[in-house]
């Protein structure tokens, strides 16, 4: 044991092996030390030591626990192509120069808890196959971590990169989490793969930044862009859960594999999921700021969004559909949704107030019902109609506003249909216009339904003119006069049967061809001329008003389709 030695001269102890213990706790290194393919078959400790020259531990192989705590390198430490067998220890070491890294291998867990790197500090292609933690760790200079390999879990918490951060190539097999730290002049990150979930929550970016990910989940709750900001994601849920945006975010689906340094990724762990970004989360986040291409926001909660209206969605994006099918209910008629894109807070409110069957637990919903939210165990934390509502409207006026109407159709429907199910904050009587409303044409956008009832009001208005409003017989006119005794002037009055409603033979084909010519007059807002019984003027008088508005309501719909 070497505790507390101090070498004036450069220490060499080129491929010495090392018994149980080395340890060189507090030694001091004047002139600095060379331990390259040194072999400790123990535990090797430096813990206080400090090292005044460049020192190297190129190829060294330690088999015990190493511990490097606090640990002072003046100038360039060299820990390339080492490998740790065991645990190893580098919490509050400071490198004040370069520290190189490269292709050192720890099998077991690594701490460099608030280590200081003063210089440039190069990790390519180090592998770390168990936990490696970097928490509240300072970087001054430039952090290579190219195609490096992280283990089970990377914890970057709190750590600050004041130089840039390069992450090309760098894998992650378990779960990365860089929350809260500060990448003060980072523009490109990544591109990564990362088969757990990678947390950027709380992190800070200074400079414009490109970031390229595939994963399975990337957390940016409370992450905060400063300058413009471009996502590339494949696979990945993205949570921007109150992200701070000043200015513009743009999340993209990427649809290619990434490549670094010319080789393709090992994405395969991956290909079990669909390879567009889902973005899950934009609650409280300053919508006006953002821009979507071809992203999965089928699970994506809207509520508590800022400037909604102004997000700008592009390229191909997908909504929740309502439930396909029939659901059969005790004591109900069954359940029919004409399909429609919708917001995933109406999903949850729906599940949270429809009696649905019980849904195994850990399993996803069949397509025949609504899907349950996050908060489903909590009432008060879904969102209830008033919110959905909001949504809605604020995403049908960003369609409408970037000319798309047919695609801002679904989403004044579901509005409507919120509307209607909102028994705190809409009255009485406008849920009953707007039931009308969804019952006659849904909300105007359902032209088959308002020619279904079209059809079904012509018919019953020819059965009902059949039976009750064409006469038996056209009325005929009568002259009637007196011719005056001495010849002259006659004058005649001229008469009018009123018309007589047949007692036999109602429905021929004949009455039914006059019946059908008044009813397709009335369609068009016409008068037909045909001499009708009283009950039949009634009868032609209410087909006038509501068929033309039936089929003015069927134009509206196929109109909100075709619009652009």
């Amino acid at each position: 044991m070497f505790i507390e030695a101090e070498f004036t001269d450069k220490a060499r102890f080129e491929d010495v092996s090392f018994g149980e213990k080395a340890w060189f706790d507090g030694a001091d290194f004047a002139s600095g030390a060379i331990f390259d393919g040194a072999h400790f078959a123990g535990s090797v400790r430096f813990i206080g030591a400090h090292f005044a020259e460049d020192s190297s531990f190129a190829g060294a192989q330690v088999y015990g626990q190493a511990r490097f705590s606090g640990a002072r390198f003046e100038s360039g430490a060299i820990l390339a192509d080492v490998k740790f067998a065991d645990q190893a220890w580098f919490d509050s070491v400071h490198f004040q120069k370069a520290v190189w890294l490269e292709r050192a291998q720890f099998d077991r867990s690594a701490w460099f808890t608030e280590a200081q790197f003063g210089g440039n500090a190069w990790f390519d292609k180090t592998q770390f196959n168990a936990e490696a933690s970097f928490p509240s760790a300072h970087f001054s200079g430039d952090a290579w971590f190219d195609q490096a390999q992280f283990g089970t879990r990377t914890y970057f918490d709190e750590a600050q990169f004041d130089g840039n951060a390069r992450f090309d190539g760098t894998q992650f097999s378990g779960h990365a989490s860089f929350s809260k730290a500060q990448f003060n002049r980072v523009s490109e990150f990544g591109p990564i793969v990362c088969l757990g979930r990678l947390s950027l929550a709380g992190a800070y970016f200074a400079l414009p930044l490109t970031l390229e990910v595939a994963g399975r989940e990337l957390l940016c709750a409370r992450t905060r862009w400063e300058s413009t900001a471009l996502l590339r994601i494949r696979y990945a849920k993205v949570d921007l859960t109150d992200a701070v945006l000043s200015s513009p975010l743009a999340v993209n689906s990427h649809p290619a594999v990434f490549k670094s340094d010319g080789q393709t990724m090992d994405e395969h762990p991956l290909s079990s999921h669909a390879k567009t970004a889902r973005v899950v989360s934009v609650s409280g986040v300053d919508a006006a700021h953002l821009v979507l291409t071809d992203t999965d926001l089928s699970e994506c909660q809207f509520a508590g969004a800022f400037h909604l209206d102004q997000i700008r969605l592009e390229g191909r994006t997908a909504f929740a559909p309502v439930p396909k099918g029939f659901l059969r209910r005790q004591h109900h008629w069954p359940d029919h949704w004409s399909q429609r894109r919708t917001l995933a807070e109406e999903h949850h409110w729906r599940a949270q107030n429809a009696a649905q069957p019980p849904q195994l637990p850990g399993r996803p919903p069949p397509a025949s019902l609504w899907r349950p939210g996050p908060h489903h165990e909590d009432p008060a934390r879904t969102p209830d109609p008033e919110d959905v509502a909001a949504a809605y409207r604020q995403l049908r006026k960003a369609f409408e506003d970037g000319k798309n109407e047919p695609g801002a159709a679904d989403f004044y429907y579901g509005e409507m249909e919120m509307r209607r199910r909102d028994k705190t904050s809409t009255p009485r009587a406008e849920r009953g216009l707007l039931h009308g409303y969804w019952l006659l044409s849904g909300y105007g956008l359902r032209a088959s339904r308002a020619l279904v009832w079209l059809a079904i009001a012509m018919l019953t208005t020819i059965l009902l003119l059949m039976g009750f409003g064409i006469p038996r017989h056209s009325p005929k006119q009568e002259a009637t006069g007196t011719v005056p005794a001495g010849g002259g002037r006659v004058t005649f009055t001229l008469d009018k049967d009123d018309p007589q409603n047949p007692t036999t033979d109602r429905f021929t084909g004949k009455r039914f061809e006059k019946a059908l010519n008044v009813t397709l007059n009335s369609v068009v807002f016409r008068s037909s001329g045909q001499d009708l019984t009283t009950a039949g003027t009634y009868i032609e008088m209410t087909s006038r008003l509501l068929e033309p508005a039936l089929l003015a309501l069927a134009v509206l719909a196929v109109r909100g389709r075709i619009k652009r």
